[in-house]
């Protein structure tokens, strides 16, 4: 089985308005790609910049479902994170609230969506709807593509060993 190389990641935030999209292929038919977003043990060997750990202590994926997890610096430094699924949970899309606990209130609402794409490749499209442009471009520079272009590189990795499990 060859791996192919992913594509980086492409961020769409246009000036003046509250969202951002991202998108990124990976080299994995979309059910892979689903079970990594969905199960809470494949979750945690991915999301999130290379220097961190995840820990997860909540994760009830079904609507109205509730999730938290953490991030753990090598110092021992954490990162909440938490908020709500809404909707079905499907391999067509997945939505939930998103928060920091470092900033409580600036809530956004995140949407991902799984393409097929030709040949076994998926495409993982994001939508997250900002409170206000200025809470968007805060995400956008503090590092938002960097940590999850790192966090998309352990996905790779991750899928490239459950495609070959299979």
């Amino acid at each position: 089985m060859t791996t192919r190389t992913a594509t980086p990641i492409k961020v769409i935030a246009e000036p003046g308005l509250p969202f951002v999209g991202t998108e990124r292929e990976v080299d994995a038919p979309r059910d892979l790609v689903f079970r990594c977003f969905a199960e809470p043990e494949l979750l945690r060997q991915w999301l999130g910049p290379k220097r961190l750990e995840m820990r997860i202590d909540e994760f009830e994926l079904r609507d109205g479902g509730r999730y938290r997890y953490v991030h753990i610096e090598p110092d021992g430094t954490e990162y909440g994170f938490h908020g709500v699924f809404h909707g079905a949970q499907t391999p067509d899309s997945m939505t939930q609230t998103f928060e920091f606990d470092g900033a409580p209130g600036h809530v956004s609402l995140d949407r991902i969506e799984l393409v097929d794409l030709a040949d076994g490749r998926t495409l993982v499209r994001s939508h997250s709807v900002h409170q206000s442009v200025e809470a968007r471009d805060a995400m956008v520079t503090h590092g938002m593509a960097d940590g999850m272009e790192q966090g998309y590189q352990k996905l790779d990795t991750l899928l490239a060993g459950l495609r070959a499990a299979r």
